[in-house]
């Protein structure tokens, strides 16, 4: 697990950090799933692309369009896992990277932020996607958006407010949604950026936390693509 974030210091008491709380959704449904944590924004070094079975790329407050030292080597990381074949799965930041590095685009949304529960329309079916569903819903908590996909990715699934909801490319996943967070810390996110999000717009998202997610689903289609549960 390449960590490109760490959990606001005021927020640790409800939601720990970002590598713990992928840890217990995948002990929770996809316990075949073993993770190490590499501190990518910390400083840490990036492992060879090969050194692991699969890697996922975590969100960030960052942008993938930064000019942040560790951004740029993470992205040729991307496509050098890629190029090997190797599983890389990538959320939120971790997704528009991924879009971005094979020639896709990413951007600050015209619709403005996106937080609370969304549903994402699944468009292209996935053999890793079992169980089977037309829908999913997910907390989401980003201003980018990729609005382009790479020329050769596939589109997975979309969402009324994000056109790119998920995609292929290669052996990579991308996937704009946040299956590890809980409703507490969304909404707890939510108020540590008044200063940035309009209060319309949070209001409707701490409205949405009543909706049931499906983050076991979600991550159990991330294991399964972790594990190499057939490619194509």
């Amino acid at each position: 697990m390449l960590e490109c974030d760490h959990v606001p210091e005021e927020l640790r008491s409800i939601g720990d950090d970002y590598g713990l709380m992928f840890l217990h959704r995948f002990a929770a449904h996809a316990p075949w799933v073993e993770l190490d944590r590499i501190d990518v924004v910390g400083g840490a070094p990036l492992p060879d692309p090969t050194a692991y079975d699969a890697f996922l790329v975590t969100g960030s407050r960052h942008s993938a369009y930064d000019d942040l030292p560790w951004i740029a080597p993470l992205g040729r990381f991307i496509a050098d896992a890629v190029d090997a074949d190797v599983r890389l799965a990538g959320i939120c930041f971790g997704h528009q990277l991924i879009a971005q590095q094979f020639g896709g685009t990413v951007e600050s949304a015209a619709v403005g932020w996106g937080v609370g529960v969304h549903r994402a329309d699944v468009v292209t079916r996935r053999p890793w996607m079992d169980p089977s569903s037309d829908t999913f819903d997910l907390i989401v908590s980003h201003q980018d958006q990729v609005v382009a996909l790479p020329r050769e990715a596939e589109l997975i699934a979309r969402s009324e407010h994000a056109p790119v909801a998920a995609f292929q490319v290669g052996s990579a996943l991308g996937l704009q949604g946040h299956p590890e967070f809980s409703p507490a810390y969304s909404a707890a996110l939510m108020a540590h950026r008044r200063d940035r999000i309009p209060e319309p717009v949070i209001s409707a998202g701490e409205a949405s936390l009543t909706t049931a997610t499906d983050h076991a689903t979600v991550t159990t289609w991330l294991g399964r693509f972790l594990a190499g549960a057939t490619a194509d």
